[in-house]
């Protein structure tokens, strides 16, 4: 469960970052596909080099899920729902893999927010990703 301050830190990274979530959603999955290759068995649909178009249009659906998640934070399961069947019937995505996201996407936020992304933000959006994390691969425990 999130704080006050907790869901007000990740309200303020959100406002940072909306409207920007094809770029930003593109580099996460650049650095993701870069540090961590194995990673690209979820993602065949874009083949083994993706271009730049694939990894903004992919990448803006990965963000604006994302979004959403924000604007139900204490509704996530209902609200993840269909992404979580998703992620575990149809992809079969290995739960071990969204801490790996999580990592990338806090890189992506501190690389571009940089001073504006405090520890409490972080912690905030660690916390919540995580959330959004468990929320997608409970269906698999």
């Amino acid at each position: 469960m999130l704080s006050a301050e907790e869901q007000a830190h990740i309200a303020q990274v959100w406002d940072l970052i909306a409207g920007h979530e094809a770029p930003f959603g593109a580099e996460l999955l650049l650095r993701l596909f870069t540090v961590y290759p194995s990673t690209k068995l979820y993602f065949q649909h874009l083949g083994a080099f993706p271009d730049e178009v694939q990894l903004l249009s992919h990448g803006q659906r990965m963000l604006q899920a994302v979004g959403v998640a924000v604007q139900h934070l204490d509704d996530l399961r209902a609200v993840l729902r269909p992404l979580a069947d998703l992620h575990a019937h149809v992809l079969r995505v290995d739960p071990a893999n969204f801490p790996l996201l999580i990592q990338c996407f806090q890189v992506v936020l501190a690389s571009h927010l940089q001073g504006e992304f405090t520890v409490e933000m972080q912690a905030a959006w660690d916390k919540f990703l995580t959330g959004v994390a468990i929320v997608l691969t409970e269906h698999q425990r």
